[in-house]
């Protein structure tokens, strides 16, 4: 079974995990059902999939939780399904990592179509990212690490959103890469958010590393957008 193909659905109401793996599996994807936290959790332990369908509402634990227990070892895109419809639990979701946000009842082909869109999104992301050069690596003190990024061995504890955007700044270092650039590389849903969250998230990023006095390696170029500066280069 092929990683890219393999979607995993974690919901404990049978009939909604039925109806999602049928339109799935006519689709080409491979899926994998599980009713419980404890047992979707275990699987995405072992293996690498292409996307992740997570109910908020589950009989041995909550979404969001888990949610943020996956986001400390994987950057699978993460579609919440969930019955409420609260914009602070939208909110919620986006801000702890997950990629979209689907209410109940829902068209199981509209369900699919958001599924594609993710795993096409996360592809063109992980092809354009260029291979970072020796000399950059060594003029800069940040480092990649389990998701997160590290200064010193210090950890910043970035969200999923934070990190996915400072890694594609450090990835085109010096690069101007615009609201909507960013948005793309960090996997979220346009229609979910607005332009304008990007400047929270970076306000963030830069908020974790004025301890080192790195704030001002995030840089704005007004118009246009932002970007990472080296010093040294």
């Amino acid at each position: 079974m092929s990683e890219k193909s393999t979607v995993v659905i974690i919901e404990d109401e049978q009939a909604i995990a039925e109806n999602l793996i049928h339109v799935l599996e006519m689709d080409g994807y491979h899926p994998a059902w599980f009713a419980t936290a404890g047992e979707g959790l275990a699987y995405l332990r072992a293996n690498d999939i292409a996307l992740l369908v997570l109910d908020v509402g589950l009989p041995d634990g909550n979404g969001f939780e888990l949610c943020k227990t996956i986001r400390e070892f994987s950057d699978v895109p993460i579609i919440f399904l969930t019955a409420r419809n609260d914009e602070i639990d939208r909110v919620v979701g986006l801000e702890i990592g997950a990629d979209d946000y689907v209410t109940k009842p829902f068209s199981p082909r509209e369900m699919l179509a958001r599924i594609k869109l993710r795993i096409k999104s996360r592809a063109v992301v992980s092809a354009e990212k260029p291979q970072p050069r020796p000399d950059s690596v060594q003029a800069d003190v940040l480092v990649a690490q389990q998701f997160d990024y590290c200064v010193n061995e210090q950890m910043l504890g970035l969200t999923a959103v934070e990190y996915k955007i400072l890694d594609r700044l450090v990835s085109v270092s010096a690069n101007i890469l615009s609201r909507e650039q960013l948005m793309i590389a960090a996997d979220m849903a346009p229609e979910a958010v607005y332009e304008r969250n990007i400047d929270s998230h970076i306000k963030a990023i830069r908020n974790k590393l004025k301890p080192f006095g790195l704030s001002d390696r995030i840089c704005t170029k007004r118009g246009f957008g932002y970007f990472y500066s080296v010093k040294g280069e």
